[in-house]
């Protein structure tokens, strides 16, 4: 039963999510590209914000760039990991960075649940993505904390299961036997993709790059248009 539940969460529903999410992304662009937006609410409150921003971005594109590393080259990580000190080094590393993401997502939750202007323009998408992404720091630091050398394994079992997915030749016995914690921390990260064309975190896929987070975003140019109402008096009248 346990290698049927892995054949179908890690064997076919990879496919069916990530043809939604290919699909759903084509639809939004062609029905209303303009959607494609991290809808930013800093206009209204900015204070928190900037406390949660940079932890959260830099600590999550570090982690996301170190998986897509360890993804096209697991043999370096391997060979990187064969020293005891290297390996400490890069799971320390990889710990930390988890607790800053973790950090600036909770002062992003906090900052949604006491200001009311910002409660006020959070989407039932953003409430259904904050509980994802918290649950991908969660588990992903508690396997980071309670199993050991994460990124050894991650290169050795995780990696070659994404392979096998990407070749359609889908290969569940090379995380078969991981701890629940990490096959939720994985099925998740589905989850995620599968949720980006519905959400503001679409953004990611247009021409910005989430990297310019890191080194600044440009400013925003926002025009204010309201009907005239009545007509504004000559200056010189009042001379």
């Amino acid at each position: 039963m346990d290698w049927n539940w892995n054949s179908f969460l890690f064997g076919g529903v990879p496919y069916v999510f990530i043809m939604i999410a290919i699909v759903g992304t084509i639809w939004r662009y062609a029905s209303n590209r303009y959607s494609w937006s991290s809808l930013s609410s800093q206009f209204l409150e900015n204070k928190v914000l900037f406390y949660g921003a940079f932890p959260w971005h830099f600590g999550i594109i570090l982690i996301l760039l170190a998986h897509i590393f360890a993804i096209f080259f697991p043999g370096v990580v391997l060979a990187w990991n064969a020293e005891p000190v290297r390996l400490a080094i890069l799971e320390v590393s990889g710990l930390a960075l988890g607790f800053l993401a973790g950090f600036g997502l909770l002062m992003f939750i906090y900052r949604r649940l006491t200001d009311s202007r910002v409660r006020a323009v959070t989407s039932s998408w953003d409430v259904l993505i904050i509980i994802v992404l918290i649950i991908q720091v969660v588990t992903g630091v508690l396997t980071a904390i309670l199993f050991k050398w994460g990124s050894s394994w991650f290169a050795a079992s995780a990696v070659p299961w994404i392979w096998s997915v990407i070749v359609l030749q889908p290969d569940t016995s090379f995380i078969a036997n991981l701890h629940i914690i990490t096959k939720i921390h994985i099925f998740n990260a589905m989850v995620f993709i599968l949720l980006i064309p519905f959400s503001r975190f679409v953004h990611f896929l247009a021409f910005i790059g989430p990297l310019q987070y890191v080194f600044g975003r440009p400013y925003q140019l926002v025009r204010w248009y309201a009907p005239r109402t009545r007509r504004v008096p000559n200056i010189r009248q009042y001379k």
